[in-house]
């Protein structure tokens, strides 16, 4: 980036910006603000604590939005000045701030811009996901267990909770499924365009021959049911099983039959849970599983009978995404083309890029 091009890159930057702006529309979320404030504020908020969650939670989100948006126009108008005075003083030191910053702003705008594009029933919600082992043995319960990790440390750079449900671990190596929720806003919304079929190519070290083994992880992303969705569950509609929890050993190990699985007749649908410390707790955490599914069995119901389902791509069990480690390294996805050669990165973390070319694919897609 050359300090010659730094005006022209502001001025399509405040372009950007100013999109984004009537969009989000800071004005009337303030006026929302308001009246969440004067709700919160009143000494019977926590009689209803199912309210006082659901006016807590909106007020801290609009506040952030609106926060995250008028402090990226502050610090444009404020590049601007201190790139017009750098040019005015002949301040090198000043130009080279300039540029860091308007660098920073750059990757900043455009991620906000792809948050604008979240604007699905769910997209603002908490996710639920659920990573199982597909074809391929060992090396897939092993695979599933590197995508685990993957998301847990996308979250942990982002600074994201993670809440883990349910984790059934494989034989040999690796986990046969794991659950668990991440707690963002907009976290649906985001992880959503990672659902679809992962497959990884790579020499097995399970194999004592060393072969290449090509082997499959399924990823479901769902959003998080809430109070207001009302999605009943009659008793009369499951059966409850308890079984007692199972890992791969250690003091950490549950010995009492406190994991939960429950099974909802009418749709033959099964969870599980077993991290928490009770059978009270792994019930109720297992229903919230439960009633997510049976939310997003609804939400697929309403859009076939409307025929809405445009593209096969968005669908479960659609192969999206190769991880490939030899004879070469390459993580590509099959939707958006978009690829690296850093796999290291990827399994670390590192997929913000394919995420965010997902969102705009998706953005397209339904566009078309």
């Amino acid at each position: 980036m050359a300090v010659a091009d730094l005006p022209d890159i502001i001025h399509e930057l405040d372009r950007s910006l100013t999109s984004i702006e009537v969009v989000v529309d800071p004005d009337s979320k303030k006026v929302e603000i308001a009246k969440l404030e004067e709700e919160s504020a009143a000494p019977d908020l926590w009689n209803d604590q199912a309210n006082a969650q659901r006016v807590t939670s909106r007020l801290s989100r609009l506040q952030s939005e609106v926060e995250r948006v008028e402090d990226l126009r502050q610090r444009l108008d404020d590049v601007q000045v201190l790139l017009e005075l750098a040019a005015e003083e002949g301040d090198r030191d000043s130009a080279a701030e300039a540029e860091h910053e308007v660098s920073v702003l750059k990757g900043e705008i455009e991620a906000l811009e792809v948050r604008t594009l979240l604007g699905g029933e769910y997209d603002e919600r908490d996710a639920l996901v659920t990573i199982r082992s597909e074809a391929g043995g060992v090396d897939a319960a092993d695979f599933a267990a590197m995508l685990l990790r993957m998301y847990e440390r996308w979250a942990e750079r982002h600074g994201y909770p993670i809440e883990v449900y349910d984790v059934s671990y494989a034989e040999e190596a690796g986990i046969k499924s794991a659950t668990f929720t991440v707690k963002s806003p907009y976290a649906y919304g985001t992880l959503s365009v990672e659902q679809g079929t992962h497959r990884l190519v790579r020499i097995s070290p399970f194999d004592n021959q060393g072969r290449r083994q090509t082997s499959f992880a399924g990823v479901e992303v769902l959003p998080v049911v809430e109070e207001t969705d009302h999605i009943d569950v009659p008793e009369t509609d499951i059966r409850v099983d308890v079984f007692r929890s199972s890992g791969p050993g250690g003091q950490s190990v549950n010995t009492t039959d406190s994991a939960v699985r429950i099974t909802h007749l009418p749709t033959g649908l099964v969870v599980s849970c077993q991290n928490e410390k009770s059978q009270i707790q792994n019930k109720a955490a297992a229903l919230r599983v439960l009633q997510a599914r049976l939310l997003e069995k609804a939400r697929q119901d309403r859009e076939a009978e409307m025929n809405a389902l445009k593209s096969a791509g968005n669908s479960w069990g659609s192969q999206m995404r190769s991880y490939v480690l030899h004879p070469y390294q390459m993580v590509k996805d099959l939707r958006t083309n978009y690829e690296t050669g850093n796999t290291d990165a990827v399994f670390d973390g590192d997929i913000d890029a394919f995420i965010d070319a997902g969102i705009r694919w998706r953005q397209r897609d339904d566009a078309a």
